[in-house]
């Protein structure tokens, strides 16, 4: 069967991306139609058909793009700011709000402290070669960070480098859950992606080398950059069961 005209369109849209940069801005699609000598429904119907590949990105009001890889998220005790340096990436902050609560009855079981007691909260954008990756909440027990504050947090700052160097502490284990998630006006806007665009939603919890619970991290991290990476184990000895 001969492949229809958007395919063979695609294929070669496909051949033009690859020679370009990941992010960089496609040709309109008129000029495509005019290279391509097709009409700009074939393009079009092209475009969508490379979008649905993950090769090409449309951006609202800007135009079609080259699509970055995903980034790997491997399910381990990892900084972002260490994730993204070690993928070749360059981390930063934008610090949006940070304030003291008052804990809940819910975050403070989360958090293994007495209802009442003090939290500080920090929300960020997470950024990587300055593009929006993810949104994140941090909670922490205020008097395991004393004196800690939000702007403490801005920029190329690690809250896991801050533990050690001024409070001794050192990320030893966690647990972390994954939920698909699709995103709201706010939060997309925050993120630069169309409201309604898919994400993951990460919660983490993680203790100090003593076992205390140092943060309570929930984030939304975009899904057309992220993926889930995890090693795979054979079960323990006498674990295994036929089928």
């Amino acid at each position: 069967m001969r492949a229809t005209r958007s395919t063979e369109v695609s294929a070669q849209i496909a051949v033009l991306a690859a020679d370009l940069s990941p992010g960089a801005m496609l040709p309109g699609e008129r000029e495509l139609s005019a290279r391509f000598g097709v009409s700009r429904a074939t393009v079009r119907k092209a475009l969508e058909e490379l979008m649905a590949r993950r090769v090409v990105e449309r951006r609202h009001g800007a135009g079609t793009f080259v699509r970055r890889p995903a980034v790997a998220q491997p399910l381990m005790a990892t900084s972002f700011g260490d994730d993204m340096r070690r993928r070749g990436l360059t981390p930063s902050s934008r610090l949006l709000w940070w304030d003291t609560v008052v804990a809940g009855t819910e975050l403070a079981a989360h958090l293994e402290m007495p209802d009442g007691a003090a939290v500080l909260r920090v929300c960020r954008v997470r950024l990587a070669d300055s593009e929006p990756m993810t949104l994140e909440t941090l909670h922490a027990p205020a008097d395991r960070v004393p004196g800690l504050r939000g702007e403490d947090l801005e920029g190329a700052a690690s809250y896991y480098e801050i533990l050690v160097t001024r409070f001794g502490r050192r990320i030893r284990s966690g647990t972390q859950s994954v939920a698909p998630v699709v995103l709201e006006r706010d939060e997309a806007d925050l993120l630069g992606v169309e409201p309604g665009a898919a994400a993951l939603r990460f919660v983490r919890t993680s203790r100090d080398q003593s076992g205390e619970v140092v943060e309570r991290v929930e984030s939304l991290a975009r899904g057309d950059r992220y993926l889930i990476e995890m090693d795979i184990i054979p079960p323990p000895d006498g674990a295994e069961r036929s089928t």
